[in-house]
């Protein structure tokens, strides 16, 4: 019998009401704790699957979306019902959070399987109560499932948020991009992995987060990682133009979640705070501190995120003098909370070293921002930039640390007509100087810069050529081109 509403809403402020308390039998070594607490969070986006759902709006993959406002709900007043997450390979499982609605399991299992069939339990209780259990286990598989025997109410059973945590088996050396490099640091005028070894990251960016998040979803970044073998993906999130500025909450909590499927694939993950217009970055100085706090804050504890923290300053009075004011405002925040990963600096002119305003990199090498273990940032665009632009970054990368956070095959629009020959040209002196370097855009815009055919997104496919524009395949074709890691 389905309950009214404000039966259900009373019984939620009762659940709510309850300590934020984990079951017995969750507790484990101080070591273990710590350790399920650094793993990153694997779940989220993944394929899952349950037993029953109650109604349409309340479908098994509500509680692996990132949002504590959606859930799924089984069929209620039947004994058991299950709900199993794909992790889409072999993982070591560290950690489950269980966020329980109030139709809550007395008594319920965690188990990992290896193929979606042969179970072993990491955890059993009969006497949950509800809430949040947030349970330290050692398991490994590739699918987790949570596995209700008894109720806690008369109606079926519900969670906000099912959070599978751990990493992919193999272990560090090996198999995905952060597995080999871990933590990265600028070494003199290079990217360098956590063993000193220089290297080059290769990637894609996002485009706009608030216009085309539907091309990031779970099987365009297993896309990403597993056919284009990226090592980086950018997360685009513009200020003006629709973005942060008009929801920070709900943008914020967009790119949290793209962290962390970006973490779960072994890539790299690079928080672009896109400010464009205007292109002073001190117009937004106060969001950006709101904005780098909390993500500081919350992935301190990972090996995979970079900071870059002024897209592309642009305009008359935006000297570099601005800039550097700017950075020595913002680098501090970040660091409070986050003293190693490195932070990305824009540079004058839409982040060209100053050359689209008639200087070059002196300006920055002559007054460097007085900061450790940070890069500054160059972007070209093929058909635009020329000579000039490909001498300039030869003679900075040189001097200083650069990084190549955005570039386009096209015209500085991304859009227009290739010049591959000019591209492979900047290309080739990336690979010769190991600057690392992130394409835009990784999208289905019209535009000839973006890589995918209009309508590809949401449903893909993704992987291989077919769904590709031209520039697509090229780009492609060069991320996959084998690491030296």
């Amino acid at each position: 019998m389905r309950r009214s509403a404000a039966a259900r809403i009373l019984t939620i402020v009762a659940a709510l009401a309850l300590p934020l308390v984990a079951p017995s039998g969750a507790g484990a070594t101080t070591a273990t704790a710590r350790q399920a607490a650094a793993d990153p969070l694997v779940s989220q986006g993944r394929a899952v699957t349950a037993s029953s759902t109650e109604a349409a709006g309340l479908e098994p993959g509500k509680a692996v979306d990132g949002n504590p406002a959606t859930r799924w709900a089984s069929a209620e007043g039947a004994d058991p019902q299950w709900i199993r997450v794909d992790l889409g390979s072999a993982h070591n499982v560290s950690r489950v959070r269980l966020n329980w609605e109030a139709a809550h399991a007395t008594a319920y299992r965690v188990q990992t399987s290896p193929d979606g069939s042969t179970w072993t339990d990491v955890h059993s209780t009969t006497n949950g109560d509800g809430a949040i259990d947030d349970l330290t286990v050692s398991g490994a598989g590739r699918y987790v499932r949570v596995y209700g025997t008894q109720r806690g109410t008369p109606y079926g059973y519900s969670l906000w948020e099912l959070e599978v945590y751990g990493t992919p088996t193999g272990g560090v050396g090996g198999g995905t991009p952060v597995q080999a490099n871990g933590q990265l640091r600028v070494c003199g005028l290079k990217l360098c992995n956590e063993n000193g070894k220089q290297i080059q990251l290769r990637g894609m960016s996002s485009h706009g987060i608030q216009w085309y998040s539907q091309c990031l979803n779970t099987a365009s970044l297993d896309a990403l990682a597993g056919d284009w073998k990226a090592d980086v993906l950018r997360i685009s999130m513009y200020i003006q133009e629709d973005g942060y500025e008009t929801n920070p909450r709900l943008f914020t909590d967009r790119v949290h979640s793209l962290i962390e499927m970006a973490t779960a694939r072994g890539m790299y993950a690079i928080v672009d705070w896109h400010m464009l217009d205007p292109g002073d970055p001190m117009y937004n100085l106060g969001r950006a501190k709101t904005f780098f706090t909390e993500i500081a804050q919350r992935h301190n504890n990972k090996k995979n995120v970079l900071y870059e923290i002024a897209n592309e300053p642009n305009g008359d009075a935006v000297t570099w003098s601005v800039i550097r004011d700017y950075a020595h405002q913002l680098i501090p925040v970040i660091r409070q909370h986050d003293p190693d990963a490195p932070i990305l600096v824009g540079t004058r002119a839409w982040s060209s070293l100053g050359v689209s305003a008639g200087a070059d990199e002196t300006e920055i090498v002559n007054n460097p921002v007085n900061a450790a273990n940070i890069m500054y940032t160059f972007h070209f665009y093929a058909a635009s930039h020329g000579t000039a632009y490909l001498n300039t970054l030869s003679r900075a990368a040189d001097r200083l640390p650069i990084f190549v956070t955005e570039f386009g095959t096209q015209s500085a629009s991304g859009d227009g007509a290739n010049n591959f020959t000019r591209s492979q040209q900047y290309l080739d002196l990336l690979a010769q100087k190991k600057i690392s370097w992130v394409n835009w855009n990784f999208s289905d815009d019209f535009r000839t810069g973006a890589v995918f055919t209009t309508g590809t997104c949401p449903n893909g496919s993704f992987a291989g050529t077919s769904r590709l524009k031209e520039a697509g395949v090229w780009i492609r074709d060069r991320i996959r081109t084998a690491d030296d890691f």
